[in-house]
């Protein structure tokens, strides 16, 4: 990210979603699971997962947005209570530092404890989450998601930090 993609003064802003942000967060996220995690199957339509987009992940979970000071989305953090329900990223915006700082917003508004999944056989974000302190504490066959592909279930404790 250059700096003229950045706010004032080079950071990435943070904000919270609105029901307007239901169409470009959508892209995001289509994006940035065909990226990553290309081996993924596709359980539902664009249209579908705009409505749950819209119907369920904006009016039902805490979403803080990241973007540049021109309004430029670059990731999303959606949190549901202690529970991080999804962190994704522009595909071009990874490795710079914004993941970490969606990560800590979700920290600061989990209040102390922060759990997750992620796919197994998503190295890169397993990674990025135990660097990060959050440890494995659950592995699962597949059968507890919709893609029914194996996850693995993180847990962090402020008392752990």
């Amino acid at each position: 990210m250059s700096r003229d993609d950045s706010g004032p003064d080079g950071r990435v802003l943070l904000r919270e979603a609105t029901a307007a942000d239901a169409g470009p967060l959508t892209r995001l996220f289509l994006d940035s699971r065909a990226a990553s995690m290309p081996y993924l199957p596709k359980v539902h339509s664009d249209e579908d997962t705009l409505a749950w987009m819209t119907h369920v992940v904006l009016p039902g979970t805490t979403v803080r947005i990241a973007e540049t000071g021109t309004g430029e989305l670059l990731g999303f953090a959606s949190l549901d209570g202690t529970e991080l329900e999804h962190l994704y990223l522009r595909p071009d915006a990874r490795r710079r530092g914004i993941g970490s700082l969606l990560l800590a917003e979700a920290r600061r508004l989990a209040a102390g404890e922060l759990t997750l999944y992620v796919f197994q056989r998503n190295t890169d974000a397993r990674a990025f989450y135990e660097r990060h302190g959050l440890t494995a504490v659950e592995f699962d066959d597949g059968s507890r998601n919709e893609e029914r592909v194996p996850d693995v279930r993180y847990r962090w404790t402020a008392d752990r930090a």
